[in-house]
């Protein structure tokens, strides 16, 4: 089904992603793929790389006059920086006098917390430079990039993904309050935070300042939802072709992320049984209703027509200027850990990076269930499922369905 793979470092010349199994007729455009990327540079707490370091998109394959052709997508992201950096990250030899100054002194402190300790072990390295430049976030644009465009195909579906941040450090939105809907996108853009609610938005920009006077950094959780799901995406015969499964993977796979809950995920593990499933529950219209959503909108590692509702969980940025313990590997003595210029909290694109993969997934699930070489022909399958499951299990009303 999808195949995605992206390629590229923190400070090479670019990144570049490919996306394959695509239907055609999917509306992509260079500044939708910008916009994505311009959202996952926002966000309270962010360091001064941000402001300077622009995304310079290319959609260089698989995409004419605004809609995808059918074959693999190609985009790249070019680094604006990439002038300061072309000798140090050069990838034919370059001349000893030419690798002056500070960026082309090896890394030799290794970061507790980060990919470069293990990562020299693992490859031989005495420099953490190879392993840091493709373990960075930075990364993270080129599956944003995907993201856009697994957005757009689900959006032209009706399906649409919504994220913001539950909670900031000790600060947490409680599990009263509103979720927000796809209408609420650009007011969560707008909000430093991405966080729904103005209080507990308030409480993270505090939480946030006081840790950047301390000179540490704040993780924290984000969620996604996705609208208008039908029932029976994934699949319960096999371990890897769960729902939940693939979900979780795709999101453990994110820089820095430590944890995946589906539904009410921890917290249903302390419930008794009898209040911790989604009793079933037919309405007067005749159409079947979960009476609670514990489950997330998954059950049996497939799709059950509600809110599919997942979280990340986000360890604290392992760049610290509160400087860590570690060891030079140059002397084998004790020392404070590199320090480069970070983040102070990166949570809230951490949700964009989140929304990109949850997107990717979704979107090689609807193909695997309904197929299509075009858009139009995945829609006429995924509208023809709908009207064709039997009256007595409907869990939806198929003339009100948003695609």
């Amino acid at each position: 089904m999808l195949r995605w793979i992206t390629a590229g470092e923190s400070h090479g010349p670019e990144l570049v992603a490919v996306l394959e199994g695509l239907p055609a007729g999917i509306e992509i455009t260079t500044a939708d793929v910008q916009d994505a990327l311009a959202r996952r540079r926002l966000g309270y707490g962010r360091g001064a790389r941000m402001k300077f370091e622009q995304d310079e998109v290319s959609l260089s394959g698989g995409v004419r006059h605004g809609l995808t052709m059918g074959g693999p997508v190609a985009i790249t992201v070019a680094n604006t920086e990439w002038p300061k950096w072309q000798d140090v990250m050069s990838a034919d030899p370059v001349s000893a006098d030419k690798l002056g100054g500070a960026r082309a002194e090896a890394l030799t402190r290794p970061r507790p917390g980060h990919a470069d300790f293990t990562g020299m072990q693992k490859y031989g390295f005495l420099d953490s430079r190879p392993v840091l430049e493709r373990a960075s976030a930075r990364e993270t644009a080129a599956r944003v990039a995907l993201g856009a465009v697994a957005s757009s195909f689900l959006s032209q579906l009706g399906i649409k993904l919504v994220t913001h941040t539950v909670s900031i450090g000790t600060v947490m939105a409680s599990a009263d309050l509103d979720i927000p809907t796809p209408k609420d996108v650009d007011f969560l853009d707008e909000n430093p935070v991405r966080c729904f609610n103005a209080d507990v938005s308030a409480a993270m920009i505090a939480e946030v300042d006081a840790c950047q006077k301390d000179g540490d950094t704040l993780g924290g959780v984000t969620e996604t939802l996705v609208y208008g799901l039908p029932p029976g995406l994934g699949s319960f015969v096999h371990w890897d072709r769960r729902l939940d499964s693939q979900l979780a993977g795709a999101l453990m796979g994110i820089q820095a992320i430590k944890g995946v809950e589906v539904g009410d995920g921890f917290e249903t593990a302390k419930r008794r049984g009898s209040v911790a499933h989604d009793e079933i529950q037919r309405d007067d219209a005749g159409i079947v209703r979960r009476l609670s959503h514990r489950a997330g909108g998954i059950e049996g590692g497939m799709s059950n027509g509600e809110i599919l509702r997942v979280r990340a969980a986000m360890k604290p940025i392992s760049t610290i200027p509160k400087a860590l313990a570690t060891i030079d590997v140059s002397t084998g003595e004790a020392a404070k850990a590199h320090h480069q210029r970070s983040d102070v909290c990166a949570v809230p694109a951490a949700g964009v990076v989140a929304e990109a993969m949850v997107a990717l997934v979704i979107a090689n699930a609807v193909l695997e269930k309904f197929g299509g070489d075009s858009v139009a022909e995945t829609k006429r399958n995924l509208l023809s499922y709908l009207e064709h499951i039997p009256a007595v299990l409907k869990s939806f009303d198929t003339d009100s369905w948003d695609a």
